[in-house]
């Protein structure tokens, strides 16, 4: 299995930041009854803001929902395999969760963000550092997912006589996130699949080019948030309470430690600002129109998140009802970018 193949799947977002970890089990079960194709977990140890007021241990949550459910792919978006893990960890993790999915499970990984990462006391590394730790933990994990026994030394990690006991038939396909042509070219060739937040067209390209011989096409596996509430202002008002960080961009929120850093750094964004970046409201058009961008760039994959933990029931009906038919409706009419 692993992601879809063929059609663009949509999928639903389990956001840890924002959900204590039964309603995020219960939330999963109710998103594949829907009709959603994917769920994506994020990995956190701590949200983004004070407002959204959970953490909870994301793969934890993810051997829950793998034995509640039967058909929906699930993926991590994403782990950090550097510093709160070390890679070897995430290996075993992974090819478990795999196990116990039937085989539904990939692994989502990135070059994290200081938020959660510098919990373990280890200061937090420049982006080039970060990028070099990626590359080492991409190559252990791969190297573990082949089976046998792995010792490695590199400048980051080392491995002394590890193996893992239990892997599935079926490879864990890795899906990397990347921002732009120079991880494009240094993520590719040591993964499956491509993961980004923004419709940026030229990634896809970048990817593809980058590709080795015999390596299989990709997915590319986007996001986007929505505040949906059939009250457009209670809707801006939520995202704006919860989700202003999201206006920061990858480099400021890469790097701040703190809820406290994030509330600074947002403080100036204004509801408006939020309403103008984020669907708000109850207009399956408008969800549509953003989720367009990300399927004319080539994206294969979408997961939408639903913005507020305990508003999620009218949101995932309201999917069932009208935004999944739409936005299936809506990718299959798209013209992707040439890649």
């Amino acid at each position: 299995m692993g992601l879809r193949d063929g059609d663009v799947g949509v999928g639903y977002t389990c956001m840890s930041e924002q959900s204590d970890p039964r309603w995020l089990v219960r939330d999963a079960v109710a998103a594949e009854a829907a009709g959603f194709d994917l769920l994506v977990f994020s990995d956190h140890y701590s949200p983004w803001l004070t407002s959204q007021g959970h953490a909870p241990y994301a793969w934890s949550v993810l051997g829950a929902v793998a034995q509640a459910t039967e058909r929906v792919e699930l993926m991590t978006y994403v782990t950090c395999p550097t510093m709160r893990y070390h890679p070897a960890v995430v290996a075993q993790k992974a090819a478990t969760v795999a196990l116990l999915s039937e085989g539904r499970f990939t692994l989502g990984l990135g070059s994290g963000e200081n938020l959660n990462e510098h919990v373990v006391g280890h200061g937090w590394p420049a982006v080039e550092e970060r990028q070099e730790m990626l590359v080492e933990s991409l190559e252990i994990i791969s190297a573990l997912f082949d089976g046998g026994l792995l010792t490695y030394s590199g400048e980051h990690f080392r491995v002394d006589s590890a193996r893992l006991w239990d892997l599935p038939e079926r490879r864990v396909p890795i899906a990397v996130a990347v921002s732009g042509e120079k991880s494009c070219a240094r993520f590719s060739p040591l993964a499956d699949h491509l993961v980004a937040v923004e419709p940026d067209a030229s990634l896809g390209p970048a990817w593809d080019a980058a590709r080795e011989p015999g390596q299989a096409p990709s997915r590319r596996v986007g996001q986007l948030p929505v505040s949906w509430d059939r009250d457009r202002d209670t809707a801006i008002a939520r995202a704006h309470e919860q989700f202003r960080w999201f206006a920061g961009g990858w480099k400021v929120n890469a790097d701040l430690p703190t809820t406290a850093g994030f509330s600074g750094a947002s403080q100036f964004v204004r509801p408006e600002d939020v309403a103008g970046q984020i669907p708000c409201g109850n207009s399956v058009e408008a969800i549509v129109e953003a989720a367009s961008e990300f399927f004319e760039a080539g994206f294969t994959d979408l997961a939408l998140v639903q913005i507020g933990g305990e508003h999620q029931a009218d949101f995932l009906a309201a999917a069932e009802a009208e935004i999944i038919p739409a936005l299936r409706e809506a990718a299959a009419s798209a013209d992707p970018s040439p890649s």
